[in-house]
């Protein structure tokens, strides 16, 4: 009998406490799921850096940035918030162009590479080209945009892509939309 008392006062107690349990027990809160859920980018910081990209074997540019972030997350990308520079290669390994802008941002599996604000592009002959949006294609080795462009060439030809252009690296190769401008033509006879 005592058994069977001390078995019954143990299974109320036991009751009584998981009962307690069940109703104060805690809830998690949506937000604290969903944080723990989220996606998190990982962002990779380095200063001061130089960066020599290559092609094929080759020394293609070489690029100077205070700051790069590096961003892995679905699509990998780089981005130059605070200005870069770079320097652009002919087969030869002679530096045939440079940019300079305030902004870049490398797109890692389309090789190509978004430049904005205060864009300006020199080749070695003193060309120059301005814009506020740019692209640079690595695998065509080619810069394009939809946004009004200004070049100037060194003889002091002036010429306005009023809906952006195409050119090739060192400049020597463009192709205005909606051209503006005023230049000399040659003779072809």
């Amino acid at each position: 009998m005592i058994n069977r008392r001390v078995y019954n006062n143990l299974f109320l107690q036991a009751a009584i406490l998981f009962s307690c349990l069940f109703f104060f027990s805690c809830e998690n809160d949506p937000k604290d799921i969903n944080r723990f859920s989220d996606k998190v980018a990982m962002i990779d910081e380095a200063r001061d850096v130089k960066v020599l990209l290559s092609q094929n074997g080759k020394m293609r540019a070489n690029l100077m940035a205070p700051i790069m972030l590096r961003y892995q997350t679905d699509t990998a990308f780089v981005e130059f918030p605070k200005k870069l520079k770079v320097d652009f290669f002919d087969s030869t390994g002679a530096v045939e162009s440079k940019l300079a802008a305030l902004y870049g941002k490398y797109f890692e599996t389309q090789s190509k590479v978004y430049i904005k604000d205060s864009v300006l592009v020199t080749n070695i002959k003193g060309d120059t080209l301005r814009t506020t949006e740019l692209w640079w294609d690595q695998n065509t080795q080619r810069f394009y945009n939809d946004k009004p462009t200004y070049v100037k060439r060194s003889n002091g030809d002036a010429f306005v892509g009023r809906n952006g252009m195409q050119a090739s690296q060192d400049l020597n190769d463009i192709i205005f939309l909606q051209p503006k401008g005023s230049f000399a033509m040659k003779d072809s006879l």
